[in-house]
């Protein structure tokens, strides 16, 4: 009978280690940054891995993400006290402002893109066809109402060695030139 029972508890335990070990690999949105795709126009665009992070990522980014969190206002630049709270209202604006400058930019046509705000500052991640004014797109979406910056992570050749964002598909491979 003891047999059994050991092996039962045994099976019981190594499950139990491999569920948790799977849970601090898995990767998660951890601090709900506003992520989505807006344009689909360049086919094989590799998809950003955005602001997935493991447990242990998150727990290592922690502190540093409070500090930046909180610095706008203790130097009194932000209206609300955390620059992470911002992030809701900008994903709103940011619809907006992309409605207003399609026209002007063609960006839906020329652009494969993912956007991920975080305390005001917002990534641009994907593919953009090659004659794409990309100067003119990111200083028209840099207008979106409390946006404190545009970040460019970029690139015209889908199918490059390193690109310069971490994507979905191998988030540890090292990225080229990211925009921050």
């Amino acid at each position: 009978m003891k047999q059994p029972i050991r092996r039962t508890l045994t099976s019981l335990l190594i499950c139990v280690l491999t569920c948790h070990a799977h849970a601090e690999d898995q990767r998660v949105n951890r601090g709900h940054d506003p992520f989505f795709q807006i344009s689909k126009a360049i086919s094989g665009c590799p998809v950003p891995l955005g602001p997935l992070e493991t447990e242990q990522e998150w727990l290592d980014d922690s502190h540093y993400r409070i500090e930046r969190g909180n610095s706008c206002w203790v130097e009194g630049r932000c209206r609300l006290s955390n620059a992470y709270l911002y992030d809701a209202e900008i994903t709103e604006a940011v619809q907006r402002r992309l409605a207003n400058i399609g026209y002007a930019t063609h960006w839906r046509e020329q652009s494969t893109l993912w956007l991920t705000l975080q305390r005001r500052f917002i990534y641009v991640q994907g593919c953009v066809a090659p004659g794409f004014d990309k100067k003119t797109f990111l200083a028209e979406l840099e207008k979106t109402a409390d946006v404190e910056r545009v970040i460019d992570d970029t690139t015209t050749n889908p199918h490059a060695a390193q690109l310069p964002y971490k994507t979905l598909a191998d988030p540890d491979k090292p990225v080229r030139d990211p925009g921050n």
